[in-house]
C-alpha cells in the first residue's frame, strides 16, 4: 500500500492560500481547481395579451363603483305601523311615477311598536329629505271616499312621496298611514272648521261653493275636551278668494232629511255627497267681500238654514213647565215668537210637584235675543240680572206666556210659541230662579178640549127634570083655569059663545101640545137628551183623538193599526 501524505487534523493548522475560511485543507485544494461560474441574466418577461381582459373589467368595475358612490343620495329612515307590501331590495320610492330611491332594509324599533324602513334616495332626490316631506305606502285602498291604488295589484306596492318646500335637511320621518288628500304643490289656501257633529264627513270629502267642487276635507281631530271636532279643509286656487270673513259653512252630507216643527224638509248638495258627504259655503247677502286669511277659523253649521240665519249672539237659558204631555216635542224644536225663531229646545224631562202631587213636563230652551234686532233693546235679558228680571216681570204681567203648538199635522211635531195672552190668569214670578222660568198655558188641542169640557159642564148643570116638572104644574093650573072659563061660557051670551069656544079650543090644543113636548117621552125631551149625549160623545172622541195623536202621530199617514197586529 502506497504511502499517503500525512493529514493535518489540527484545528489550528493554517489553511492553504485561496481556500475558503473554515474549509478543510482538502476542500480548499479542490475548490482552487474549479473555474469561476458565469451568470446569465436571461431574456426580459413580456406579459401575455390574455391579462388585458381582466384589467379592462377591473377598470370598468372601479369606474362603476366610483359612479355609484358619486351618484349615491342620502339615506333616510321612515317609520310605519306595518311593513305590509314593503320588501328590501324590491320596493321602490316613487314621485309622480318616477323612481327616486329604493328600500334597503326593514327592522323593528326598540319597543316593537313600529317598523323602521331604511330608504336610499338617488342623488337627484336629495332635496326630498327635508322637514315637510311626507311618505306613505301606495297599496290598494277601499275607503268611503273611493278606491285607490288598484294599479299596484300587478306592479306591487311602493312608497309615495309628497315633496316638501323646506330647506332644512332631515333623516328620520314618520310615514302616513293614508295618502294625503292634496299634494303640497297644489295652489290654494287652508282653513279650519269647528263643529259638534262630524256627520258623514271624512278625509277627502268635497267642499262646494254654489254646488261647484272647490276643495276637500284634509283631516279631522277630536278636541281635547271632547266637546267639538276640528276639521282642516283645503280650497283650491282661484276659488280660495271666495272665502271671506263673513262666509258661512254648513254640512252638505248625503240627503238632509229633517222632520221638525216646520214640517218635512229634504235637501242635498250634489250626488257625490250622498255617498261621501261634503261641506258647502257661501256669503250672506249684504256682507263684505274681504278675503279671509289662510288658517282662519269658522263654525260648521248643521244645515243651510242654520248657517244663514240671524246671528245668535249671547244665549239665555229659560225653563218651561207644561201640565200636559210633551210627546212630539224634540230637542232642537224651534221656539217661535210671532214668526221669528227666537231659540230652540235643548232638553226635555219631567218633574214631580209635591204641592199638587202631579207630574209636569219640563222643557229647557235657549233663547237668542239678538235675533230680534230692533226689539232686542226692550227684551228682559239686557243689562244686569236685576234689570232683566224686572223687565221680564213686566212682560209676564202683560201676559207673556209659552204654549205648545202643532207644527205639522202630518208628523205630529210640536214647537214652543211665545206670545202675549192678555186673558191669561195672573201667576207668581220668581226673579231669583236660575234659570228663569216663564209661565205656560195649555196647548192648542188641549185648550180646545178644555173649552168643550166647559160647555159640557155648563149644559150638565141645567136642571131639565125640574124645568119639566114645573112646566107640567103650570099646564095643570092652566087646564083648571080653562075648565072654569068653559063653565062660565056656558051661561054667557049665545052671540059671543062660538068665538069664546073657538078660542078656548085653540088654547086647549096649544096647552096639549106644550104638555106633550115636555113629557118624559116627548120628542123634544128625547132630542135634547140626544143632543147632550152627542156633545158628550164628541168630547170623549176629541179627547181620545188628541191622546191618540200624541201617542201615535204617524197614524195620520200610515193609518191606525189593529190591536192584535
Amino acid at each position: 500500500m502506497a504511502d499517503t501524505p500525512p493529514r493535518n487534523d489540527r484545528p489550528d493548522a493554517p489553511a492553504p492560500p485561496g481556500a475558503r475560511p473554515g474549509a478543510s485543507p482538502d476542500r480548499a485544494i479542490h475548490d482552487r481547481d474549479l473555474p469561476e461560474p458565469v451568470v446569465d441574466a436571461g431574456r426580459r418577461w413580456i406579459p401575455s395579451l390574455v391579462w388585458l381582459i381582466p384589467a379592462i373589467a377591473a377598470l370598468i368595475g372601479l369606474t362603476l363603483v366610483v359612479k355609484t358612490v358619486w351618484m349615491k343620495g342620502p339615506s333616510i329612515t321612515i317609520s310605519f305601523l306595518t311593513a305590509d307590501g314593503i320588501e328590501p331590495g324590491k320596493t321602490k320610492v316613487k314621485f309622480k311615477d318616477v323612481d327616486i330611491g329604493e328600500v334597503k332594509s326593514v327592522s323593528l324599533n326598540e319597543d316593537h311598536a313600529r317598523v323602521m324602513v331604511t330608504v336610499e334616495l338617488s342623488k337627484e332626490a336629495g332635496n326630498f329629505a327635508v322637514d315637510d316631506s311626507r311618505f306613505w305606502v301606495v297599496r290598494p285602498r277601499f275607503a268611503e271616499t273611493g278606491i285607490s291604488g288598484l294599479n299596484t295589484l300587478l306592479s306591487g306596492s311602493y312608497i309615495g312621496v309628497d315633496a316638501g318646500k323646506s330647506t332644512n335637511p332631515r333623516k328620520e320621518f314618520t310615514g302616513l298611514e293614508d295618502p294625503p288628500v292634496v299634494a303640497s304643490d297644489v295652489p290654494g289656501q287652508r282653513y279650519v272648521l269647528h263643529t259638534d257633529d262630524i256627520g258623514s264627513l271624512a278625509a277627502g270629502s268635497p267642499v262646494y261653493y254654489k254646488r261647484i267642487p272647490v276643495g276637500h276635507v284634509e283631516r279631522y281631530t277630536l278636541d281635547e275636551d271632547g266637546r267639538n271636532i276640528t276639521l282642516h279643509i283645503f280650497i283650491k286656487s282661484p276659488y280660495d278668494h271666495f272665502v271671506t270673513k263673513d262666509s258661512k259653512f254648513w254640512h252638505a252630507s248625503g240627503v238632509d232629511v229633517r222632520i221638525d216643527g216646520a214640517g218635512l224638509k229634504i235637501d242635498t248638495q250634489a250626488l257625490a255627497t250622498i255617498l261621501m258627504g261634503g261641506v258647502a259655503f257661501e256669503d250672506p247677502a249684504g256682507t263684505s267681500l274681504t278675503p279671509a286669511p289662510a288658517g282662519d277659523h269658522f263654525w260648521l253649521a248643521g244645515n243651510h238654514a242654520d248657517a244663514l240665519k240671524a246671528p245668535d249672539g249671547p244665549s239665555v237659558p229659560v225653563v218651561l213647565h207644561f201640565n200636559q204631555s210633551i210627546r212630539g216635542l224634540t230637542v232642537g224644536a224651534p221656539v217661535d215668537f210671532r214668526g221669528v225663531e227666537l231659540g230652540n229646545v235643548t232638553a226635555t224631562g219631567i218633574d214631580y210637584d209635591p204641592q199638587t202631587h202631579d207630574f209636569t213636563g219640563r222643557v229647557l230652551v235657549t233663547l237668542f235675543p239678538d235675533r230680534l234686532a230692533s226689539f232686542e233693546k226692550t227684551l228682559p235679558w239686557n243689562g244686569d240680572r236685576h234689570i232683566r228680571t224686572a223687565r221680564l216681570r213686566d212682560l209676564v204681567n202683560r201676559g207673556l206666556r209659552a204654549q205648545l203648538r202643532t207644527g205639522s199635522i202630518l208628523t205630529g211635531q210640536l214647537y214652543v210659541a211665545l206670545d202675549f195672552m192678555p186673558k191669561a190668569a195672573p201667576v207668581a214670578f220668581n226673579p231669583d230662579a236660575d234659570p228663569l222660568e216663564l209661565p205656560t198655558v195649555p196647548g192648542d188641542l188641549e185648550e180646545l178640549y178644555q173649552k168643550v169640557q166647559d160647555i159640557v159642564a155648563k149644559l150638565d148643570k141645567i136642571p131639565f127634570d125640574a124645568i119639566g116638572e114645573n112646566a107640567r104644574k103650570a099646564l095643570a093650573s092652566v087646564d083648571g083655569a080653562t075648565r072654569h072659563i068653559d063653565d062660565l061660557v056656558r051661561h054667557a051670551d049665545h052671540d059671543v059663545l062660538p068665538e069664546i069656544r073657538d078660542s078656548l079650543q085653540q088654547m086647549q090644543q096649544t096647552l096639549a101640545a106644550t104638555q106633550a113636548s115636555v113629557a118624559p117621552d116627548a120628542p123634544l125631551q128625547q132630542d135634547t137628551r140626544q143632543a147632550l149625549k152627542g156633545v158628550m160623545d164628541a168630547t170623549r172622541s176629541l179627547k181620545a183623538l188628541s191622546d191618540s195623536l200624541e201617542r201615535h202621530p204617524e197614524s195620520l199617514v200610515r193609518g191606525r193599526k189593529d190591536k192584535d197586529e
